[in-house]
């Protein structure tokens, strides 16, 4: 879906070099609305499990309910993610009702452990099983359009004790799983030489890595986005400047086929104080209509000032597949164009959580299509899980 906007278009390597510095700011799109927002009851629970750490929403087209993964680390319950019904019209969201809880299960059959539980089980692994059997944060889901199987992401770990030593150590690469409806192990699919988890240096930073996944709308390739920059693709996204993450294209058996530079935007704001926690990078990836047409939410957080959500559309055409590009430290390709769709700042909403997650809602009399977005409380009684409703044409 092409939507109409009145943002910057980023087209050429020569927009490419202006990362160092800040990005030019984009303006407001004027064909998205506000239809309303639903909070979910802090203490909900569903199944015996708490409802929180909503990272990701999807669109199950076959059964017509809407499915939403947990970032949870088994921390709160195994692994697990949810199923619900949500009523919108075009005056907003009217009811939800999560009606099913899914446990993720281990190739053995397993729930999946705590990461200090795996610290001391993985030496027990042989290691070319430990990735699968090994301990999870989900953060995207998807619905397979053809088969109605999920793919989930797992954004994998790279944690070393202090001291360096190899009993305490903790090394997964990010990974794109798939599991059955009900949650059992299927296969992990294959993923880029260049986002496999490293002892630091290149690869992946821990925390940046597989938060957007979404399948083409015919279902013919499945396109994953890490949340900020490889080690050797420059520094995370800051006040200063922006960065760039990569979109990766698989086929059907998962086997990467290409990869795109996205221009991830500057951090809106200065932490308060200065160089408290900050982060601004992609945490949801939506296909659009057309093969090459995507939607990206960028979420940004300052420490002391808050959170920002901006949606954006970006294409594939024309950019350069970086695939096999080491580093993109030096910009000299072409990565994708974007526009802006929505700021949710300015949108109406009188406050706006750590959003996480994007879908695609009903069509709208009005000819609009809903847009919904939800936010990762973190199980905090301080944050909110937030369903926001969006129309845009």
């Amino acid at each position: 879906m092409r939507i109409r906007t009145r943002s910057a278009v980023l087209t050429t390597a020569a927009a490419a070099l202006l990362l160092p510095s800040a990005l030019p700011a984009a303006a407001q799109a004027d064909d998205a609305r506000l239809l309303g927002s639903y909070v979910v009851p802090h203490e909900l629970r569903v199944g015996g499990t708490p409802v929180g750490g909503l990272s990701s929403i999807d669109h199950d087209r076959r059964s017509g309910d809407f499915v939403l993964v947990s970032d949870d680390w088994s921390d709160y319950a195994p692994a697990r993610y949810y199923r619900a019904t949500i009523a919108v019209t075009e005056r907003g969201i009217e009811d939800v009702d999560f009606t099913e809880v899914h446990q993720f299960r281990r190739p053995d059959g397993r729930t999946y452990p705590t990461i200090d539980t795996w610290r001391d089980e993985q030496h027990r692994v042989p290691k070319a099983a430990r990735n699968a059997l090994g301990t999870v944060d989900p953060e995207e889901l998807r619905v397979d359009p053809l088969t109605g199987a999920v793919a989930w992401t797992n954004e994998g770990q790279r944690n070393i004790p202090p001291d360096g030593s190899a009993a305490g150590t903790v090394l997964m690469d990010p990974a794109l799983r798939i599991s059955t409806r009900e949650g059992r192990y299927v296969r992990d699919l294959p993923t880029a030489p260049n986002e496999k988890m490293t002892t630091g240096g290149t690869g992946p930073r821990v925390n940046e890595t597989f938060e957007g996944l979404t399948y083409t709308r015919d279902g013919s390739q499945l396109v994953s986005a890490l949340e900020g920059p490889l080690e050797q693709d420059g520094p995370s996204a800051n006040a200063d400047h922006g960065a760039f993450s990569r979109i990766t294209v698989h086929d059907r058996s998962g086997r990467p086929v290409a990869q795109y530079a996205y221009p991830v935007e500057p951090l809106f704001a200065e932490p308060q104080p200065p160089n408290e926690w900050n982060t601004n990078g992609i945490s949801s990836l939506l296909a659009g209509d057309e093969p090459d047409s995507f939607l990206a939410l960028e979420r940004g957080y300052a420490s002391g000032v808050g959170t920002k959500g901006r949606i954006y559309e970006f294409s594939t055409a024309g950019a350069d597949d970086v695939l096999n590009r080491h580093s993109l430290a030096d910009g000299d390709f072409r990565p994708v164009r974007k526009e802006l769709v929505a700021d949710l700042d300015e949108l109406g909403l009188p406050y706006t959580d750590n959003v996480e997650g994007l879908s695609w809602g009903p069509r709208l009399p009005t000819g609009e299509r809903v847009l919904l977005v939800v936010s990762d409380n973190n199980f905090s009684p301080h944050q909110q899980t937030q369903l926001i409703a969006i129309a845009v044409r």
